[in-house]
């Protein structure tokens, strides 16, 4: 009897947490195909999507801090205000934690022996940060905001920890050449130019206006298309770096 009483909600709930988690595990396996030099190991991959959950996590404790102190330092509403939230709190926590997490899981691992590998890295931490954030959004707000973050959200992440990862990989090869600064000035970029993108992004998706959700269309169609081919070119010419 009860089984027959609850039966819809857990069906509807099942919908709800695959609607949130399918477009994160499509992307994963889309970037991990086109790894051909070496597979990496489902161990490591696995730990990469946990080490995303644990930035989505470690991202809010950061946000809530920094938020607090925004709100008693400046006005809310006003440009200022704004930038500093999606650049300086919202795109800083998240895409500190996802590489310093990605950094600590994969840096002195053996199977960073690829350039590529790099993105592989980026892409996993940052859509296991994604899929944790989805299924909040999605048991919060309904099936209508998983289809809606279907399509921008989550490919916006997979987007970022492209970035990242190109910039992460190089940052392994100089290191491998004993190249330090090069090294060095690649992995503050790994985290720079995903966190200006993240902040456009959120700053763009924000705005109330009809040009606004024109900037929005034009800059999300921009990042999926750099992001794609870069990619492509990425998987085409990876080499060894170990």
């Amino acid at each position: 009897m009860f089984y027959f009483m609850l039966a819809p909600y857990m069906t509807y709930n099942v919908i709800l947490i695959a609607a949130a988690v399918i477009p994160a595990v499509f992307l994963m396996g889309r970037v991990a195909r086109l790894d051909r030099l070496e597979k990496e190991s489902p161990a490591l991959l696995w730990r990469l999507v946990k080490a995303g959950v644990f930035a989505a996590l470690l991202a809010m404790v950061e946000e809530w801090i920094l938020g607090g102190i925004l709100d008693l330092a400046a006005e809310k509403e006003t440009t200022a205000y704004r930038v500093i939230l999606y650049f300086g709190v919202v795109a800083c926590a998240e895409e500190s934690s996802k590489y310093l997490l990605m950094k600590r899981n994969s840096w002195a691992s053996p199977e960073f022996n690829c350039q590529y590998d790099g993105v592989v890295y980026a892409v996993f931490v940052s859509l296991g940060f994604a899929l944790w954030e989805n299924l909040s959004y999605v048991m919060s707000y309904g099936l209508q905001t998983a289809l809606v973050r279907a399509v921008t959200a989550i490919p916006g992440h997979a987007c970022f920890g492209v970035f990242m990862g190109v910039f992460y990989g190089m940052a392994r090869k100089h290191a491998n050449q004993g190249r330090t600064s090069q090294s060095r000035i690649c992995r503050i970029l790994a985290f720079c130019v995903p966190a200006v993108l993240h902040g456009i992004y959120d700053y763009i998706a924000t705005m109330e206006s009809a040009s606004g959700t024109w900037y929005f269309i034009g800059f999300v169609a921009a990042l999926f298309l750099i992001s794609y081919v870069l990619v492509g070119r990425m998987a085409k010419r990876d080499r060894y770096i170990a």
